[in-house]
C-alpha cells in the first residue's frame, strides 16, 4: 500500500531577498516545482530553459500561482555562448544572482551492448558538461563578490546501479564529483555547492523514456509506496539555497525512500 503524498508546505521566507536561477524549468518536472516553491520563500525568480515554447507556457503559469512573471530566458546548456549570455542576463537584470540551480538533464533507456557513441556523448554534454558551463559561468559573477550557493540536481543513480542507465548514471555520479570538487575550489570565497540525489519523481513524461512495467518495479522499491513528488525535491534544493544549510558544502543529499 502507498502512502498518500502530504500537500507543499507553507513558504517561511527562507529565500527572501534573493535571487534565483533555475535551469530546465520548462513542464512540469522539479525544475518548475523549484521554481515555485523558490517563489513561496521570498526568492525573485529567473527560469530557464532550451525550449522556448515550453519556457513561455512555463512562465505564465508561474505567474498564474505566483502572481509575478519570472525573468524567462531561453538557453541551450549544451552551447557555452548560450549559457554564457543567461548568466549575464540575468545578473544584469535581477542585480546578482544569489543562488544558481542547475537542473538540466537528459535521460533513456539503452543496453550499454546496443549504446552508441552519440548516445553515450548527448547524455553526458546535456547532464554534466551542461551543470558545469553554467556552474563556471555563474562562479565568474559570485566570486568577485564574495558570496553565491550552487544547487546540482544528481540522481541516487550516481550510487546505484540500473540495467540500461550507464550513460545517465555515469553523468549523475560526474555531477556529483563536480559538486564535490566545485565546492572545495570556491569555499575560501563564501561560496557554497552541494546537490540532490532524487530516486524516482512523478514526472507526466516518465512513460517516454521507460516502460510502464519498470516505472512499477522502480516503484516497489520505495518505502512510501510512491514516487516523490517533484515539489518535495524541491523543498531539499530550497534548504540547500538558505541560510539554514551554511555549514553544508561538497555534499550530496539523498532525496529518496528506496530501501536500503
Amino acid at each position: 500500500m502507498s502512502a498518500a503524498p502530504p500537500g507543499p508546505p507553507a513558504g517561511h521566507q527562507l529565500l527572501a531577498g534573493k535571487t534565483v536561477l533555475v535551469t530546465a524549468a520548462a513542464g512540469a518536472g522539479i525544475g518548475f516545482a523549484t521554481a515555485l516553491r523558490c517563489a513561496a520563500e521570498g526568492a525573485t525568480v529567473a527560469v530557464s530553459d532550451r525550449h522556448e515554447r515550453r519556457l513561455a507556457e512555463a512562465a505564465r503559469a508561474f505567474e498564474e500561482q505566483t502572481g509575478k512573471p519570472p525573468l524567462a530566458v531561453a538557453c541551450d546548456g549544451t552551447v557555452q555562448a548560450q549559457v554564457d549570455h543567461l548568466i549575464d542576463t540575468v545578473d544584469a537584470e535581477l542585480g546578482g544572482i544569489d543562488v544558481l540551480i542547475n537542473n538540466v538533464g537528459l535521460g533513456g533507456e539503452v543496453s550499454i551492448v546496443d549504446m552508441t557513441d552519440e548516445q553515450w556523448s548527448t547524455v553526458l554534454d546535456v547532464t554534466l558538461t551542461a551543470t558545469f558551463r553554467a556552474t563556471r559561468a555563474v562562479l565568474r559573477h559570485m566570486v568577485p563578490r564574495g558570496r553565491g550557493v550552487i544547487v546540482n540536481n544528481a540522481s541516487v543513480l550516481g550510487w546505484r546501479a540500473q540495467e540500461g542507465q550507464a550513460h545517465y548514471a555515469a553523468a549523475k555520479a560526474g555531477v556529483m564529483a563536480l559538486t564535490r570538487c566545485a565546492a572545495m575550489d570556491v569555499a575560501r570565497y563564501g561560496i557554497r555547492v552541494n546537490a540532490v540525489s532524487p530516486s524516482i519523481v512523478t514526472h507526466p513524461f516518465l512513460a517516454k523514456v521507460t516502460t510502464q512495467e519498470n516505472l512499477a518495479r522502480l516503484v516497489s522499491r520505495e518505502a512510501f509506496g510512491r514516487a516523490a513528488e517533484p515539489w518535495e525535491v524541491a523543498s531539499v534544493m530550497v534548504f540547500l539555497a538558505s541560510d539554514y544549510s551554511s555549514y553544508m558544502t561538497g555534499e550530496v543529499v539523498s532525496v529518496s525512500s528506496q530501501h536500503a
